[in-house]
């Protein structure tokens, strides 16, 4: 045997990956044996291969799917390196939403008490959508009802079919009376699927929708996501993003979620604590992508009524270009009339 060549386990041992593992990814065909002996089958490797080997051990601690690998370790070093920071985005997308889960179960679990005590809430909001200046016709939807609000931002040939028949498939959860805790998400999922089904109705390859709805449930609002529309809370002087945008990176405007002719994905689903003298803001990125959030939350806190804040944030869009179509709600949260807190 030439001395260029490793045994399977000196190069297991070099490489950190098991003389199993090694057998698993040459039959996938994803580290290759250098040579194979065609009397006994025995495999070995060259030292040039201990590159390959240790990234993919690497990805296999970061728990990437071995067909993922596969497609990485094809790349030039520099497109790797942007398919890992892609990967591991998505990874802490997906276990941020996770986090939320496990938290809102912690809360449904401990807090029986705590909301027996808890005002009962209402809405009092205001929405309007805009053109813009620049855009040739408005392909954002909104709602805003007694219990519900939704903003959609339509993209592609059929983007306003698919906003407005979004927003109309949620609206029947304004009627009524909705579940609180956990039923109530369970409820919005189903209702996103039913528009996911009316967008695909009307839209055809190239077309589709965000979608980003908030609902009271009471004492909390639950909040349902796809895209890069967003929601904030402003409370006690603060604002806070409540919705992650579902962007392939931060600086790119392609989204990895959204209701589309092609696919129906997995939501982003949250219950949200609701306190009297909070205000929420729902809004496409027609807002976002021109006006800071420090500009957002200074608008929102400088206004009192949810009607002059709504005009103030559309007019500060328009007055920085307005490059793109302009959808925002404002709601405040105010107890009903003659709410008292239960006592016991």
């Amino acid at each position: 045997m030439h001395s260029e060549f490793l045994t399977i386990g000196a190069f297991a041992r070099a490489s950190r990956l098991s003389p199993k593992a090694l057998r698993l990814y040459d039959e996938l065909e994803l580290l290759r044996p250098a040579r194979v002996d065609p009397g006994t089958g025995y495999r070995y490797y060259t030292a040039a291969q201990l590159r390959q080997a240790r990234l993919v051990a690497w990805l296999r601690r970061l728990e990437m799917p071995l067909a993922q690998i596969r497609a990485v370790c094809a790349l030039e070093a520099v497109d790797a390196a942007r398919a890992i920071g892609a990967y591991w985005a998505r990874v802490e997308a997906e276990t941020a939403v996770r986090r939320d889960l496990a938290a809102f179960l912690v809360d449904q679990l401990t807090g029986e008490s705590r909301r027996d005590r808890v005002i009962m809430i209402e809405l009092r909001h205001s929405a309007h959508s805009d053109r813009g200046r620049v855009r040739p016709a408005n392909q954002d939807a909104v709602y805003a009802g007694r219990r519900l609000l939704v903003v959609a931002d339509g993209f592609g040939p059929a983007g306003a079919p698919a906003s407005s028949a979004a927003v109309e498939a949620l609206r029947y959860l304004d009627e009524g009376e909705e579940p609180g805790g956990d039923g109530v998400l369970h409820l919005l999922e189903d209702a996103v699927r039913s528009a996911g089904e009316a967008v695909r109705d009307v839209a055809g390859d190239e077309a589709g929708t965000t979608l980003t709805a908030l609902l009271s449930t009471g004492a909390q609002v639950a909040l349902v996501h796809l895209g890069d529309s967003r929601a904030y809370l402003l409370r006690d002087g603060e604002l806070v993003r409540i919705t992650r945008d579902h962007r392939v990176s931060a600086r790119s405007l392609r989204l990895v979620k959204a209701l589309t002719g092609r696919m129906n994905p997995v939501p982003d689903l949250r219950l949200q604590e609701a306190r009297a003298g909070d205000r929420f803001l729902l809004c496409s990125d027609g807002l976002t992508e021109v006006v800071t959030d420090e500009r957002i939350k200074s608008l929102l806190a400088g206004r009192t009524e949810p009607e002059d804040a709504v005009r103030a944030l559309v007019h500060e869009a328009d007055a920085a270009g307005g490059p793109d179509n302009v959808t925002c709600v404002v709601a405040d949260v105010v107890p009903p009339p003659h709410a008292a807190v239960p006592t016991g």
